[in-house]
């Protein structure tokens, strides 16, 4: 998993793409920008659930710091950090 320790400053936003149904949980940093995939569906925000837990770990912080702003029912989503 990516670490992302350096980008756990307060009231920052992170976008990232996510792929629900995935065959591992994972954070890759590419050339797009941040990218989750989850082995979760995406109903009932199970996949949120997962990605924000996801970030949280590759944080360095705890899950109940990230807010999920944008991107409730799309792929593309912003957690800022509070």
């Amino acid at each position: 998993m990516t670490e992302l320790s350096h980008l756990a400053k307060s009231g920052a936003e992170i976008a990232l793409r996510v792929t629900p149904k995935a065959s591992r949980n994972a954070i890759v940093a590419g050339e797009e920008g941040l990218r989750a995939y989850v082995t979760v569906v995406p109903e009932d925000g199970k996949a949120n659930a997962a990605v924000a837990k996801l970030l949280a770990k590759a944080l360095g912080i705890a899950k109940t710091r990230l807010t999920l702003v944008r991107g409730q029912t799309s792929r593309d989503k912003v957690f800022r950090i509070d």
